[in-house]
């Protein structure tokens, strides 16, 4: 059985699930903390990141690109990066744009500075930072919505990997119950079309422990 090392809010270990689960593919979980720098997990990705996936066959492919280009490649039944190279190349924009631009403006102030700060033993979170990934969290709802109003999904009229991706990472800030949803209609509405969709709702369903979810968090319909 292919296994799949993640942690509960890592958005990158759910935009790999996401992908196994849109393909059908079956997998097993292996709950992954980080900071533990556990040796045998190191062995498999020197980084000590998430997630890595080990094939049935004991392939091992490391970071959350590289496996969603494999999954694509390999499993393509249901192509999650575009049908055609101009639709492929919108995709992995927006893919970097959520995995680089998001994470580092968006996650890190919030998702981190809330979470995994106090694991690594950085201290308390910080105002300034909570602050300013509250503002920058807006504006990349903004822009969600910018792109839905154009077009059916993300990337196009297709469901894809950048959605996928922009949902992982938004799933994981909504768990804490930091976005506010109604002053951004056009994303909550594709973002409900995400939540119901059969490979979400085991996210939807996880408790992390000791950290509670948002109220609406498991509402389909918010």
């Amino acid at each position: 059985m292919r296994k799949l090392y993640h942690y509960w809010l890592s958005p990158a270990s759910r935009q790999v699930r996401l992908c196994l689960s849109e393909k059908s593919l079956s997998f097993d979980l292996i709950l992954e903390k980080p900071w533990e720098r556990r040796a045998e997990f190191i062995n498999l990705n020197p980084t000590g990141d998430l997630p890595v996936l080990v094939e049935s066959e004991g392939d091992v492919i490391a970071e959350v690109n590289p496996i969603c280009e494999y999954l694509d490649e390999v499993y393509p039944d249901r192509p999650l990066l575009g049908r055609d190279p101009i639709t492929r190349a919108e995709v992995r924009r927006l893919v970097g744009w959520f995995n680089q631009k998001f994470y580092h403006e968006v996650s890190v102030n919030l998702l981190e500075e809330k979470t995994f700060k106090a694991y690594y033993g950085r201290g308390a979170p910080s105002s300034s930072a909570l602050r300013a990934g509250a503002i920058n969290l807006n504006n990349h709802l903004a822009y969600i919505s910018y792109l839905v109003e154009r077009r059916n999904w993300l990337a196009g009229d297709r469901f894809s990997l950048a959605d996928i991706c922009a949902a992982s990472h938004l799933s994981s800030i909504d768990y804490l119950g930091d976005i506010s949803w109604d002053k951004h209609p056009e994303a909550k509405d594709w973002y409900a079309k995400i939540k119901s969709r059969p490979s979400f709702r085991p996210l939807l369903h996880e408790v992390v422990p000791g950290i509670l979810p948002s109220r609406h968090y498991v509402n389909l319909d918010f």
